[in-house]
């Protein structure tokens, strides 16, 4: 049975960020936090009956809305304009609502958003792993391409050295014919000097 979702909420960047997750190691990993935001104080479960029921709407997925605004959380979010031109979002703070009742989550609705969350997190895993797939493809290629770069480089370096003892073997051969000659010179130029 999926576990029940909680609505937890940080701020990262320009944005303030919800997701309603099973628990907060969850809401991590969608987030994508490098540490954990809870024990640092960045992060909270909240229970703003307006957020809740739009991030259960959504399970899993990450909803945001400009940092320190009280616009409704979506999965795209515009930044405000600060110039004030006009059709711009103003930044306001309202006071916080007295009084109002918590927003009633039926049985099934939350078994749905359950579910929901856990069909969203089973398509992130399958992104990526197919992503990881796709790496190791590319460095195993990598891998190969090198492997047979290496093995030229090997064959060439092969085919130097043969050539060049072919040459140093042509070498030693033709300075004992120069010798050769020199002695028979010296000897012949000995004998007509006498």
């Amino acid at each position: 049975m999926p576990r029940k979702l909680k609505t937890y909420q940080t701020s990262l960047g320009f944005y303030d960020l919800a997701i309603a997750a099973p628990s907060m190691k969850a809401a991590l990993e969608a987030w994508g936090a490098g540490s954990n935001l809870f024990h640092q104080g960045f992060a909270k479960e909240i229970d703003d009956p307006d957020v809740v029921a739009v991030t259960r709407a959504k399970p899993g997925v990450v909803l945001k809305r400009p940092a320190g605004s009280i616009g409704q959380f979506a999965e795209h979010a515009e930044l405000p304009d600060l110039d004030g031109e006009a059709g711009g979002p103003k930044r306001s703070r309202r006071a916080e609502p007295k009084g109002r009742p918590a927003h009633k989550i039926s049985v099934e609705d939350a078994r749905r958003a359950a579910a929901e969350f856990e069909r969203e997190q089973n398509r992130r895993d399958s992104e990526r792993r197919k992503e990881e797939a796709a790496r190791e493809k590319a460095g195993a290629r990598r891998e190969k391409l090198i492997a047979k770069a290496q093995e030229a480089l090997d064959a060439a370096q092969r085919r130097h050295e043969e050539r060049s003892e072919i040459l140093d073997a042509e070498r030693r051969d033709v300075e004992k014919r120069i010798e050769a000659e020199d002695t028979r010179w010296e000897s012949e130029k000995n004998q007509d000097g006498r």
